[in-house]
This record gives C-alpha cells, structure tokens and sequence, in this order.
C-alpha cells in the first residue's frame, strides 16, 4: 500500500495525499495501464490510499482539469474516452495553438534548455518501446513549449495533449519505422530553427509535424 504522508501531528495531510493519488493516476492514464473509458471506483481508491474519500475527490477534480477524467454527478468518475471525430477535431486546433506556443517560446529557451532538448531528441531516437517513444515525445514538445509567456495557452495545449495520448499510441504502432523516422527528423529541424531562433520555421516545422500525424489518424477510418 501507498504510504500516507502525514503531518506533525500524525494526521494524514490530505492535501499531499490528493497530490500522490492524482499523480500515480496521471501515470498510470497516460501510461496506457488503466484505458480510456474505464470506470473509477473511489472506494477503492481510497481503500488503496489509505485515505478518506476527500483527497480521492480533489484528486479527480484536478484529473479532470487536465481533461484525463470525466466526474457523472450521482454517478461516478471514468478516465476520458473521446472517439475518431473529436480526435481530429482536437489535431486541427493543435495544428494553430501549438505552433503560436512553439513562436512564443523559442526567443525565451535558454541555451540549456536547447541543450537538453538535443539531448531529448536523441533519447526520442534512442526509446526501445512505444511507450517509451511517447513519454520521451510528450516530454520534449512540452518543454519546447513551456517558456511561452502564455500560460492559457499553455493549459490548454497540455489539455489536448491528455486528450489524444492514446491516439498517438495507436499512430506509433500503426506507422512503425517509417513513421518514427520521420518523427525523429523532423525534431531535429525544430531544433536546429530554435537554435537560429527562428520561429517562423519552427512554426512550419511544428505545423507540418502535427498535420501529418492528424492526416494518418484520418486514414485509419
């Protein structure tokens, strides 16, 4: 069992015990361990956290800020399911919100920041498995978004990230090779334009990076 973190006083912290079942939930959604569509049984989190039913609940109140769990009032909680329609609906807005992040933060990625994400980029090449390959992918396009000074914006691209993550499981196993191939290619052309500042090119790259995942996603019917 999880341990329980508690406070001076030996009470439980509910606060702190929210966070650590939000975050092994997070993980295990985005992971592929517990599928889109399951149902979330509280009692039984809290019975495995050694909790109340209150951190339970604030933990999935912040799950569902991030567009990982949907809350039924008198019903329950299950993890987001969304079909092939919202999907693409969800890459079309991604292909406008993400390149104006990528523009946004490209003047303010400090020379470590490209740094690491150079070395980010061969660890993508480097991953031995899928799950790997998209752990490593979400974690690289985060940070080359995250110094835009937009930070809505930035919400809202981690959001759409949460919301499409199995669907791009489901474009790595199904493009292989090729598909990572090209992948890998083209973050080596968004970080050679950061690293000229660029940001227009970035924009393309990251543009074009997106629309061709959203156009093999169309494909698969």
């Amino acid at each position: 069992m999880t341990r329980n973190p508690q406070l001076a006083d030996g009470q439980p912290d509910e606060r702190l015990l929210s966070t650590q079942v939000a975050d092994q939930l997070r993980h295990a959604i985005l992971t592929g361990q517990i599928p889109p569509g399951s149902r979330v049984r509280q009692d039984e989190l809290a019975e495995r956290f050694g909790a109340s039913r209150i951190p339970v609940r604030e933990a999935l109140r912040l799950l569902e800020s991030e567009g990982l769990v949907v809350l039924v009032p008198n019903s329950g909680a299950w993890i987001n399911k969304i079909d092939r329609a919202e999907c693409i609906e969800i890459y079309r807005m991604r292909e406008r919100l993400e390149p104006l992040a990528l523009s946004e933060s490209v003047a303010h990625l400090s020379d470590a920041d490209i740094d690491r994400l150079t070395v980010m980029a061969r660890e993508i090449q480097e991953a031995a498995t899928v799950e790997e390959y998209i752990d490593r992918d979400r974690k690289f396009h985060l940070l080359s978004y995250s110094r835009a000074v937009m930070p809505k914006l930035l919400v809202t691209v981690e959001r759409f990230w949460n919301l499409t993550q199995h669907y791009r499981r489901l474009y790595i196993a199904t493009t292989g090779g090729e598909g990572r191939w090209i992948s890998d290619a083209e973050h080596r052309l968004m970080i050679e334009a950061i690293k000229r500042r660029d940001s227009e090119e970035a924009e393309r790259v990251i543009f074009s990076h997106i629309r061709r995942t959203r156009i093999h996603l169309q494909r698969l019917g």
